[in-house]
């Protein structure tokens, strides 16, 4: 889906609350979160819902059904950081307890309850989460920045005879799922039969339950060819945690990383390659304050993380949050994007440079265990494919790049740009096959970020 003109008329589909909304009775119209123009235009309908409901707001997700969607910044903290009043076990949501949920929604893949660390509080969050976090320690980070390199060459050997690309297509997409392959003991060839139907997964769209069913079935024939064969990778370390993770779980947290790890990731390197394409500010302060690509990324991540709003808390107990009565059984939307643009918070507009305290990757017992990697993903891969194209620029007016959104994310859809044609050493670019002796896992090791690449004008 891609951003209609400015110009175009607006209407972000509001729709009375059926009996029984938390929101009912509080408003006569309550907006739909989902549909061609919220999608489209997310951040101007996260603005006209703090305008007209404070920070907590009533929405209505696919099927109308109701939940809340947290807006301001504390308020997003107080839901992350206080599980014992949010809780990420979204069995104790009142219309999924009612029947309310069909099988084959699109909300069942992100929401639907399953034996993951997510989903988990207490005693089994720390049992699950704790496979996850001493298996991600064991990645050795040089290696990882190693694999980022490696596979951004070969990527960028691809075309770069041909002076041109698309950037998102050629190289943000297959990137990450390249390096999350090699991580996890995935083959290069069923790593990138996964890109299309991850992407899919999480756009809440009719083919999302068939697209997480691939994904699934992948991992679950990775599982089981890792327990007869266990290799130096992710999935090996997992089967064999003292945690004593059962099949299904081991699954579900593998889909767990790599979805969230692919999709972030793409919008990550996509939105921060067009913004020094074609940000004439940002590439100002480039050339003139020397600034480095981890600022780069931190202001994008500020004014565009990577996932706008991430589903779902749901109410312990009936409690109040932003002004809003909060029933028990209610479904919260935690909203980095409107979160992290909280006039209270970014009331002076200007560069986040070195400020990290953004919502892109959550706080409390849930916090993002992988951003690490993600940020690597990004620095390198970015730094690396400058180094390789010095003279690449934007093919198009920046005017003419168009917005692919769906009710969780939103990405550049195309960044075509141009650049002097050349022939790379193949060679040095190495092979797309994952090698499982070259050990991604190792003795964990204290690592410093790479040199940070100073931008400088054409």
């Amino acid at each position: 889906m891609t951003t209609p003109r400015p110009d175009a008329p607006r209407d972000h589909s509001a729709a009375v609350p059926p009996p029984g909304c938390p929101a009912h009775g509080m408003s006569p119209e309550v907006r739909r979160l989902y549909g061609a123009d919220a999608e489209a235009h997310p951040q101007e309908l996260y603005e006209e819902l703090r305008r007209e409901h404070g920070s907590v707001a009533p929405v209505l997700l696919h099927g109308d059904v109701p939940a809340w969607l947290v807006l301001g910044y504390q308020e997003n903290l107080e839901v992350m950081r206080t599980p014992s009043r949010f809780s990420r076990d979204s069995r104790r949501w009142t219309a999924w307890r009612e029947g309310r949920i069909p099988d084959d929604s699109p909300l069942v893949p992100m929401v639907g309850w399953q034996p993951l660390c997510v989903f988990a509080d207490g005693a089994e969050l720390l049992r699950l989460r704790s496979a996850v976090t001493d298996s991600l320690d064991q990645l050795n980070r040089h290696g990882v920045r190693r694999y980022i390199a490696r596979y951004t060459r070969q990527l960028v050997s691809a075309f770069a005879a041909k002076g041109e690309a698309d950037l998102v297509r050629d190289y943000a997409e297959p990137l990450p799922m390249l390096v999350i392959s090699q991580i996890l003991g995935l083959s290069s060839e069923a790593g990138a039969a996964l890109v299309a139907p991850a992407l899919d997964l999480v756009k809440g769209t009719a083919t999302a339950a068939a697209s997480n069913e691939v994904v699934t079935r992948t991992l679950r024939e990775l599982v089981d060819a890792k327990k007869n064969r266990p290799g130096r990778d992710l999935t090996s370390e997992l089967i064999a945690h003292p945690s004593a993770l059962t099949d299904d779980e081991i699954i579900e947290h593998l889909r767990l990383i790599l979805v969230a790890a692919h999709q972030g990731t793409v919008n990550l390197l996509a939105h921060t390659l067009r913004l020094v394409l074609t940000d004439p500010r940002f590439r100002g302060s480039l050339s003139g304050a020397q600034m480095t690509l981890p600022d780069a990324l931190d202001q994008v991540l500020w004014d565009t993380p990577p996932i706008a709003a991430v589903p779902g808390r749901w109410a312990t107990g009936d409690t109040q949050l932003g002004g809003q009565h909060i029933k028990e059984g209610d479904m919260l939307l935690l909203c980095p994007a409107a979160g992290n643009a909280d006039p209270e918070v970014r009331a002076a507009a200007g560069p986040m440079h070195g400020n990290r305290s953004h919502l892109a990757f959550s706080f409390g017992p849930h916090q993002c265990p992988g951003a690490d990697i993600g940020r690597a993903m990004a620095e390198t891969g970015i730094d690396t494919l400058l180094s390789l194209l010095p003279d690449v620029r934007l093919a198009v007016p920046a005017e003419e790049l168009s917005i692919e959104a769906a009710w969780l994310t939103q990405r550049p859809a195309a960044l075509p740009v141009a650049f002097e044609p050349q022939q790379l050493d193949t060679a040095r670019a190495g092979t797309a096959g994952p090698q499982p002796d070259r050990t991604v896992i190792a003795t964990p090791v204290v690592t410093t970020p790479p040199r940070a690449r100073r931008f400088r004008r054409g």
